[in-house]
């Protein structure tokens, strides 16, 4: 199973960043869903971040927290999504992330949960409510599964709170360029050259941006900034739940997409 580290080490002989792409588990349904997967690895996705539909995901804005409720209305569960990483992990050898809500970890089984999604073919695991002060909840039980552990740093963090994240993160630091939940903006946050550059000098730990990123000059800008990778969730989920008539025209368009960002962040 391929890792973060021998990854981002590939991409860094590149000179390049990470495209890193979102995508809620079972949205609109199994099938589709795997389809959608298959198609964003073939444009170009480095590393998957998948979401396992929650009820009350409160760091995602509304397009994300649509395609929960199309996910769980198709029936999408925890033991379905573990088939479904399975799948995926089948089709190309590309490191996965889930990001979740801890609530879901917490039922199944902290422990049970890593160990499981870890055989399942999962990198890491990224809790969106989960504040860094409780991280003891999940490194131990992550670590002693395999996994890496991912934590976000937002731009009001502080360095003395920074330094602590990185010392916790073994994958990836997943960067939020900006106050507020997920979703498309046409203005790429003015905050993230500066978070970018002073992280890269407090860690070694990769440092990746998300949120708000939805434009393939929105990436360059990113990767610019000296970013390890460029996070993309809400803009392509966008793509689900506007042709979710026409399922030809869904997958073209993410495959356009994400073939556009990739060029914008490769170097000339």
């Amino acid at each position: 199973m391929k890792t973060y580290k021998q990854l981002f080490s590939e991409l860094s002989k590149l000179k390049r960043p990470a495209l890193i792409s979102f995508f809620v588990i079972g949205d609109p349904d199994f099938d589709t869903s795997v389809q959608i997967v298959k198609t964003a690895i073939d444009a170009g996705a480095d590393i998957l971040e998948l979401g396992i539909p929650f009820s009350d995901p409160i760091a995602d804005g509304p397009t994300i927290q649509k395609a929960d409720i199309r996910a769980r209305n198709s029936g999408m569960s925890v033991q379905k999504a573990m088939e479904f990483t399975r799948t995926v992990r089948d089709y190309k050898d590309i490191p996965i992330g889930l990001l979740m809500y801890y609530n879901l970890i917490y039922q199944y089984g902290t422990q049970k949960f890593f160990s499981d999604f870890h055989e399942a073919g999962v990198n890491s695991i990224l809790v969106a409510d989960l504040s860094i002060d409780d991280a003891d909840e999940i490194t131990s039980p992550a670590t002693g599964a395999g996994l890496d552990t991912v934590f976000m740093v937002t731009p009001n963090t502080d360095t003395k709170r920074m330094k602590l994240i990185a010392s916790r993160t073994t994958g990836f630091i997943y960067t939020v360029s900006l106050l507020g939940v997920t979703g498309s903006r046409e203005k790429l946050s003015d905050t993230v050259e500066a978070l970018v550059g002073k992280l890269k000098k407090l860690t070694s730990v990769p440092v990746c941006v998300g949120f708000g990123i939805s434009k393939p000059e929105h990436a360059a800008a990113v990767a610019s900034a000296g970013a390890d990778g460029v996070i993309i969730g809400s803009k392509i989920v966008g793509f689900i739940e506007n042709n979710l008539g026409n399922k030809e025209k869904m997958l073209a368009d993410i495959s356009t997409f994400l073939g556009e960002v990739k060029n914008a962040i490769s170097p000339r």
